[in-house]
């Protein structure tokens, strides 16, 4: 923790030189309402600070570091620094539903991340961002528990004007996440996020989009600073198409390539070649929302080819006129996995790269091989807190493939055994908009186990998690 703490303080120390408030261009008229100054965004590289031009812009502490002017002729020429901080403990009775002989483990996650945010005008940026990951009390570190120093995000993004749309790119290392993140996300929930070394382009005219990327998913080290790597033994890329409906609502449908060198997945083994088509839609109406996601995926894994599926929804209404906005939510989801590890065709859904707390933050199960069902209700007893309390039931969608936990870790001699009901389990989660800079969370899991892994020696577990983030 003292790691931790000692980065912040560097994070704010720099540039102390910088602290005299540089000078401001722009007038505000006396009827006009203050500009607003930019929210902390969940990617910090989409933070627009030239508004701190203005001297009518309310001020806080350290502005002088958020806006940089570089030019004296644009506003839009600055350096903006920036960081944040995330502590987590969490308390997990039994990892693997206690099959694994792991015991009660209580510890605590802790990121830091600092950023350099430069802009050469409102069409080129710059943007480099540092992590420092670690997690004191943890006995068994996996890759993405800890990482010393590493470079999270490095790239270089443009935007043009082009027949009457607009044309954007990235090239470098950056993030990568669609939709709900259910299979391709920032891996937030995790203490080091995944982070693609990565090519993309888009275009955007109305109510169309289509992009393009190429990426090698970069993987996490901690044997020193400045560690991790990619290369093309691990590849991702696409292309997909958007069409927006209204406000929050569109349709994208995209193509997709996954390639694993001397990948393992249940009883299959070999080099990983996926093919993936993906449908999704989301909107809100009159009350409504929904989110619904099919994805299928072909190709070979070793000798075997390839067929599986997976499908999520996610909808609810939002009873707008009671007090606390109540919304009553539903949650329905399921994966493929391996009706006959004999027939030379692997069925086990690969979920790539998912966004774990989709489900929950315990992580005892993953997006393989599983339907799982959760009714939920939200509420906001005040405008900062929002409260979820959910109860779902899981199954295995064959029980000739295995129980996974989070992402694809199979539950040692599940397969074939009989009796597809997995568990249950109930979850509350708070979250707190303490202001503009904190928010604070807590989430609460018991996972009630089926008979399945209770004949392999496992138990009912219970989860926790406390959260603090501060973003500056």
């Amino acid at each position: 923790m003292s790691r931790t703490g000692a980065g912040l303080g560097l994070l704010l120390c720099l540039g102390m030189a910088a602290l005299t408030p540089a000078g401001r261009a722009g007038a505000q008229t006396a009827d006009a309402p203050p500009p607003q100054r930019p929210t902390i965004h969940f990617n910090r590289w989409q933070e627009d600070w030239s508004v701190l031009a203005n001297p009518a812009t309310p001020q806080e502490a350290f502005d002088s570091l958020k806006y940089i002017p570089l030019s004296p002729g644009s506003s839009q020429v600055y350096l903006s620094l920036g960081g944040g901080l995330r502590e987590r403990y969490e308390s997990n009775g039994a990892p693997s539903f206690g099959t694994a002989n792991t015991p009660r483990t209580d510890y605590v996650i802790s990121r830091l991340e600092a950023h350099a945010d430069l802009r050469l005008g409102p069409r080129l940026q710059v943007f480099i961002q540092l992590q420092s990951d670690f997690a004191p009390g943890k006995a068994r570190l996996s890759a993405v528990d800890q990482d010393r120093l590493d470079l999270e995000q490095a790239f270089v993004a443009g935007s043009w004007p082009l027949a009457g749309g607009e044309l954007k790119a990235r090239v470098g290392r950056q993030q990568i996440a669609f939709d709900l993140q259910r299979f391709i996300s920032v891996r937030d929930g995790p203490n080091v996020r995944q982070s693609y070394d990565a090519a993309w382009g888009d275009y955007e005219r109305g109510p169309w989009r289509a992009l393009a990327f190429y990426a090698l998913p970069v993987q996490n080290r901690d044997q020193r600073a400045f560690d991790d790597y990619s290369s093309a033994h691990l590849t991702y890329g696409g292309a997909r198409i958007e069409h927006t409906l209204g406000a929050g609502g569109g349709v994208s449908f995209s193509y997709s390539r996954f390639t694993q060198d001397a990948a393992r997945l249940g009883a299959a083994a070999g080099d990983e070649r996926r093919d993936i088509l993906d449908l999704h839609i989301a909107g809100a109406a009159r009350g409504f929302d929904w989110d619904g996601e099919v994805m299928g995926q072909s190709g070979r894994l070793g000798a075997q080819s390839v067929r599986a599926w997976a499908i999520g929804t996610l909808g609810g209404y939002t009873l707008a006129s009671l007090p606390g906005t109540p919304r009553i939510g539903l949650q329905a989801d399921a994966a493929s996995g391996d009706s006959n590890p004999r027939d030379h065709r692997v069925e086990t859904f690969n979920p790539l790269f998912p966004n774990g707390y989709y489900v929950t933050l315990a992580g005892y199960t993953g997006y393989v091989n599983f339907i799982h069902l959760k009714p939920s209700v939200t509420f906001k007893p005040t405008g900062a807190l929002k409260v979820m309390l959910a109860g779902a039931a899981q199954w295995r969608q064959t029980t000739a493939d295995a129980i996974y936990t989070q992402p694809t870790i199979p539950v040692k001699g599940s397969a074939g055994q009989p009796g597809r009901y997995t568990g249950a389990y109930g979850q509350i989660r708070l979250d707190w908009a303490v202001n503009p800079h904190v928010a604070m969370a807590l989430e609460a899991t018991h996972f009630a186990v089926g008979e399945v892994i209770r004949r392999l020696g496992g138990h009912d577990s219970d989860y926790l998690g406390l959260e603090f983030k501060y973003g500056w």
